[in-house]
């Protein structure tokens, strides 16, 4: 078994994970992606790495939400009218489970996985060569109005009951004490302490080294082309790089993993959920910790040597266009918290596709049909978070070790 070769393809932050996990139990890794290591969703998020986020997106408010949304071009939350029917099956599975009950059934599996690879990163980050900004200072949640943040009292007294969560309140004549870079009057703040954040493209830098020197096989701008098949399993990957054959295969794909549904012969109901950032040249007065609004819909981290701004959630299929009233609409929502909100120059803009999911769950385990096939994507907007346990779960399916994590709530099977 541990001469076994393995072809994971992606190399973003789930792929390098699997490939981490699968090397340690001695398997002969590749690790193969379209473009470069760590590009697209993986380079230029936040970099949250936040065991807090157990809400799945299938929250009943997301039903108007998404509803207004199609009159409001540029509404944070937005969906785009198209002809695409496998966008409104999607949108129609996402809706049915917009409820209480189902919210905190996605929550309670989600809860365990980010405790998982939560523990996972402290151990993985220990290792002083992880050299990717690791800050365990919290992520704070910020509230300009009085109503918002009683609105989400209420939510943290439902997080502290259901899943045994819980955030400190800052109230807001204190925050300037935490945070000097933050506006006076702010309604206040909920900080969650065991989250922290770090830099995503360092992260996949520093790993990816590190996997190369422990013999891991990195192919850049290596399409993914055909799938041969068998019966009943995959005989070789063509590619444009040529054929590659190994015993297993691993698809950490992303965003693009429906597209592959036909050649695995199972569904994959992902959508491409498109987000934005902005990094800029530090301010004069720089934010100390990480934060995010809910209220703007923005995350805002501080770097080594820049800021970035970044969120909003748009079904538009792969629309790959960037506009500026979007860039802008970042800066002007972190207005609303920061006294210097920007930096005298953009260093950065950019969008990406999230791999959505309709019940909020990512997919991961072995594909119903094919034998020597395993799926490991579909994580939302918890990749860099749920990259660990997620290679850690790839390479328990494989050794057949027993797991306490809820590995059926994520089976690709589910949607069979």
């Amino acid at each position: 078994m541990a001469s076994d070769r393995i072809i994971v393809v992606g190399a973003g932050h789930i792929g390098i994970a699997c490939a981490h996990y699968l090397r340690q139990d001695g398997y002969e890794v590749t690790v193969i992606d379209q473009g470069r290591i760590g590009d697209a969703c993986s380079r230029a998020n936040c970099g949250f790495v936040a065991p807090s986020h157990v809400l799945p997106l299938t929250t009943p408010q997301k039903i108007r939400d998404g509803l207004l949304s199609i009159f409001r071009p540029r509404a944070a939350f937005r969906i785009k009218p198209q002809l695409r029917a496998s966008l409104y099956r999607w949108l129609f599975q996402f809706a049915r489970r917009c409820t209480h009950r189902q919210m905190l059934e996605a929550g309670r599996a989600l809860r365990s996985i980010l405790e998982a690879s939560a523990s996972e990163y402290r151990e993985l980050l220990a290792d002083p060569a992880m050299d990717c900004e690791w800050h365990d200072s919290g992520l704070m949640f910020l509230f300009a109005a009085e109503e918002a943040l009683g609105e989400y009292a209420k939510v943290n007294e439902m997080l502290a009951g259901n899943f045994g969560l819980s955030a400190k309140l800052i109230p807001g004549d204190q925050l300037a004490q935490l945070e000097p870079a933050l506006r006076d009057g702010l309604a206040g703040a909920f900080l969650y302490e065991d989250d922290g954040f770090l830099r995503p493209d360092k992260l996949n830098a520093t790993w990816s080294h590190r996997l190369r020197n422990d013999g891991v096989t990195f192919v850049e701008d290596c399409r993914l082309d055909r799938i041969e098949k068998t019966t009943g399993s995959i005989s070789a990957l063509h590619t444009t790089r040529g054929e590659m054959k190994a015993d297993q295969y691993v698809f950490a794909t992303g965003a693009w993993s429906s597209l592959l549904a036909k050649d695995l012969e199972c569904d994959i109901p992902i959508e491409p959920g498109k987000g934005f950032s902005v990094t800029m040249e530090s301010p004069e007065l720089m934010p100390k910790r990480a934060m995010l609004s809910e209220e703007a819909h923005i995350g805002i981290t501080p770097f080594d040597g820049g800021l970035r701004i970044g969120s909003m959630m748009e079904f538009a299929g792969f629309d790959d266009s960037l506009p500026n009233f979007r860039i802008q609409q970042l800066k002007d929502a972190a207005a609303m918290f920061l006294k210097q909100p920007v930096g005298a120059v953009d260093t950065h803009t950019w969008y990406g596709w999230r791999p959505m999911t309709w019940d909020s769950l990512p997919i991961v385990g072995r594909v119903p049909r094919l034998s020597n096939a395993l799926l490991a994507a579909g994580h939302n907007m918890l990749g860099l978070t749920l990259a660990p346990v997620t290679g850690k779960i790839i390479a328990d399916i494989l050794a057949e070790r027993p797991t306490s994590l809820p590995i059926e709530a994520l089976s690709p099977a589910r949607f069979s």
